[in-house]
């Protein structure tokens, strides 16, 4: 089965230095567009993140320090990225909490104006979750009944999730084969920035999602405590999320005058 686009959308998957998305930089990119007439582009890069690949990342991915000495930066690429992701959704496995998230930071470490606005994303982890409950390698198994070399490799999990969501589709009559059922179908919550810091509550109010004021509206937490967003600026959190809780405080003070 072919999934049904009315525009492009990009399977892609990242390997790392680890797992901290305010820390840890790409190490490996890879990107699979997919037209809506069913042309094909793919292209992979290999990046110097600039800081040490630990050797448990490296015996996970197979990247190691001497690997990418000579590589570009992720700055360098970062134009070449965004063009390829430009007017595009977005899908991948695990996408939505780690791969998207780190993605934005390095964009936006890059000095890259990028934002979700406007883009549908798709995780087919998610959906592989609430209907199986396994993992990539065993979703290609179960879906697709291959087995996945070179895993952790970032073009073949890219293309392995492109084939798994395709028999997804095929194999579940309640998935419709539409992009933005699909999108609504994998968000496991509604966040308001990719690391879900911030959420959305049942007033569709954002709110925050941890610490003393989980569950409390940024409305109430800027009017009442405002010296909060200041400490979130200056602590260790994701860009993107920074960026999202400045544009809410912006949009809060021109309502004001």
């Amino acid at each position: 089965m072919n999934l049904k686009i009315t525009k492009p959308i990009c399977f892609f998957d990242l390997e790392t230095t680890g797992v901290n998305v305010s820390k840890d930089r790409i190490v490996e990119i890879s990107i699979l567009k997919v037209f809506p007439n069913g042309n094909k582009e793919s292209k992979t890069w290999l990046v110097n993140p600039e800081i040490r690949i630990p050797t448990e990342a490296s015996n996970i991915h197979g990247i190691t320090n001497d690997k990418i000495k000579n590589e570009p930066n992720f700055k360098f690429i970062a134009p070449d990225v965004v063009s390829m992701i430009h007017n595009c959704d977005l899908a991948g496995f695990n996408s939505n909490r780690f791969d998207i998230p780190l993605l934005a930071e390095e964009l936006l470490r890059s000095e890259m104006d990028f934002s979700l606005d406007n883009i549908l994303t798709i995780d087919a982890q998610v959906i592989f979750h609430k209907m199986e409950e396994r993992t990539l390698g065993a979703a290609y198994k179960f879906y697709c009944g291959k087995s996945l070399e070179n895993a952790h490799s970032s073009k073949a999990d890219t293309l392995a999730t492109f084939e798994v969501l395709e028999s997804q589709i095929e194999k579940y009559d309640e998935l419709q084969n539409d992009v933005n059922f699909l999108s609504d179908f994998s968000k496991r919550g509604k966040n308001v920035d990719p690391a879900g810091f911030l959420n959305f509550n049942e007033d569709d109010l954002p709110c925050f999602s941890f610490g003393k004021h989980k569950g409390k509206t940024v409305d109430y937490i800027l009017e009442n405590e405002p010296g909060y967003f200041g400490w979130i600026l200056n602590a260790d959190f994701p860009m993107y999320t920074k960026k999202v809780l400045t544009q809410l405080r912006l949009s809060k003070l021109n309502n004001k005058l």
